[in-house]
This record gives structure tokens, sequence and C-alpha cells, in this order.
């Protein structure tokens, strides 16, 4: 299985799908299933039962319907360049026993 390249935290722009052209953070990744999830993006509603009735005074969770971020495939997000805030391909460069991540529009470091 080929490794992610896009990681939690990073800035992106979702390239396919209802959310186009909108950017967010990514907030959760599932590398198994080549799946990532962005912050206030792809929101789906799911209807949820409550966790404990005694406890929804007391930090339980209550019951209805949610909305949630969904997920969104990898290949169909692209990381934002941090200098520019344009959109790169991620390459991957070893130096010295050590792997970087470089944007593939400038050649310079992500991080």
């Amino acid at each position: 299985m080929k490794a992610m390249r896009i990681r939690k935290d990073d800035h992106v722009v979702v390239t396919r799908g209802k959310d186009r052209g909108k950017t967010g953070r990514v907030i959760r990744t599932e590398p198994k299933r080549r799946r990532v999830y962005v912050e206030h993006l792809n929101m789906v509603k799911r209807h949820q039962r409550p966790r404990s009735v005694k406890d929804t005074q007391r930090g339980g969770e209550a019951g209805g319907i949610i909305e949630k971020e969904g997920p969104i495939d990898v290949s169909n997000v692209m990381l934002l360049n941090p200098q520019d805030n344009k959109p790169t391909k991620v390459g991957v460069r070893r130096s010295d026993g050590t792997r970087e991540r470089i944007s593939k529009r400038t050649g310079k470091p992500l991080e």
C-alpha cells in the first residue's frame, strides 16, 4: 500500500465532489482506507441515540440528528503550499537518512 502524503493539521483544497474548491484543515486521516476528514467539509447527517439518559446533564451525548464531517478520498484533495497558499503535489526527498515532504511545485520542504 502506498503511503499517504497528507497528514493531520495540513491545509488542503478539495478538487472533486460537492465541496470542490473549498479549503480546510485535515482533522483526521484513515490511511488503510485512504480517507481524510476535513474540518467543516463534506458534512453528513447522522441519527444518534443518547448515550446515557441520566448522564446527558453531566457530559453524556444528547441524541438527535447531528452533523459531522464525512470522509473524502485522499485523491480528491491537494495540499496547499504554506508559502504561497496554492495547491501543490507532495513529493518525498530522502537526505541523510531522514524523510522530508517537499512541494513538487516549488521544490522546497513543506515543514
